[in-house]
């Protein structure tokens, strides 16, 4: 009986892999993005910072030199229970906003950008659109041409290219690196071309104003732009991918702190997993709508990795202790002609997407130590499982300064 059970939670958990695996194929081409319309809409540039005296300046004089109208685009920074100099730094930029937050009760991104829109709801001046960013990124300097060009066409939430700036720093954020370059063109861009929505990835995201005020954030999970993602699937407003509008997020370097910012992340998927998967779930077949479908199954990524997990701690303690007598493997019923090559497609898909990116080839070589990230996602996913209540928020610290030149002449 139980060598059926597990049988049967494989074939399932093997068949959302598979469909997964099938999406990348819809990755391989790319139509680039233009920019067809002149500037016209206005944006409110917001910039989320907690203690980030290291880095938003950095940030700052980067968004000063967008190639887009000056007097088209304000910059806020949300100054969110800041400790260090961050307010002193920002208030030393002409035009730039520095809007103090102090609510150590509600911590968390999500939080600070609730309480900044409605700050900005009460603004005498309006805008088009609403960007967000962290403090520790860097943006192109095409950004809001893209933003603008996409917010004419009719889009209302839409979500930027993200990259990774230190890419170099260790082998945690070359891993993070070659995670970022798999998903944009094998995860994201697939669900481009095939009409699916896309998701968000917590900065370098742009939305129709008139839809913030209609909806209210109401994101404040350790995942809000995962949950503002659902929010907007179950509107039918679908999350649109730019693959040209590029931002470099600063990824950590150091396994013990990239181990805290995941946890917080799963922590926070299997929250919003609980709250909206079934009811996503559920919409999706009701109305015959594979987009919904196919982002509740998105959704229940966390217990994808969770199951994972498990059944290959089953599969491999018997095969250590017993020799493999007693739990049979989905994959050992598979015929040869199509094991082989689902193996060796599964095994290319990381160079592949990499090479696709044009990625320099000495970060080829961190393909091993990248394999070894990806497996240290199984303990933090059991560990986040049973932590899923603590809601805790979790700065990442920051290093030293880097700016978008730097980034740049390295990608040449």
């Amino acid at each position: 009986m139980f060598n059926t059970i597990m049988l049967v939670f494989q074939i399932i958990f093997a068949l959302l892999g598979l469909y997964q695996l099938f999406l990348t194929c819809f990755g391989w081409h790319r139509k680039k993005e233009d920019v067809s319309h002149p500037p016209q809409k206005t944006f409110a540039l917001l910039v989320a910072a907690h203690n980030e005296e290291q880095v938003v300046g950095a940030l700052i004089e980067n968004l000063l030199k967008l190639k887009y109208p000056r007097e088209l685009f304000d910059i806020f920074v949300i100054c969110d229970n800041c400790t260090d100099g961050t307010v002193d730094i920002v208030n030393s930029y002409d035009g730039v906003y520095a809007c103090v937050r102090n609510n150590k009760s509600q911590r968390g991104k999500g939080f600070a950008v609730e309480w900044m829109l409605k700050e900005l709801w009460k603004m005498p001046k309006s805008y088009d659109g609403v960007a967000i960013f962290d403090a520790d990124n860097l943006v192109a300097t095409d950004f809001l041409q893209y933003m603008n060009n996409d917010l004419i066409n009719g889009h209302r939430v839409i979500q930027g290219y993200l990259d990774t700036k230190n890419p170099n720093d260790s082998w945690i954020s070359s891993a993070n690196a070659i995670n970022y370059w798999f998903c944009n063109r094998l995860w994201q861009l697939p669900r481009t071309n095939l009409r699916l929505a896309n998701f968000l990835g917590g900065t370098g995201m742009c939305f129709d104003a008139a839809l913030l005020k209609e909806m209210g954030w109401g994101a404040t999970s350790l995942v809000e732009d995962l949950e503002f993602t659902v929010r907007c699937i179950q509107r039918g407003i679908y999350p649109k991918f730019n693959f040209e509008a590029k931002v470099f997020d600063e990824k950590p370097i150091t396994f013990q702190a990239s181990a805290r910012q995941r946890l917080r992340w799963m922590q926070g998927h299997f929250d919003v997993t609980r709250k909206y998967m079934l009811p996503l779930l559920w919409q999706g077949i009701k109305d015959r709508s594979w987009t919904k479908i196919d982002a509740a199954l998105y959704v229940f990524n966390a217990y994808n990795y969770l199951a994972g997990f498990f059944i290959a701690a089953i599969i491999w303690g018997d095969v250590l202790l017993f020799g493999g007598n007693n739990v049979e493997s989905v994959y050992n019923l598979l015929p040869i002609w199509l094991s082989v090559p689902y193996m060796a497609y599964i095994i290319i898909q990381i160079p592949l997407s990499m090479y696709m990116a044009k990625v320099p080839w000495k970060l080829y070589l961190r393909i091993p130590t990248f394999l070894l990230f990806t497996l240290s996602w199984w303990p933090i996913t059991v560990h986040a499982f049973f932590t899923q209540n603590n809601k805790t928020w979790s700065h990442t610290q920051h290093t030293r300064v880097i700016r978008l030149e730097d980034v740049q002449s390295k990608q040449l």
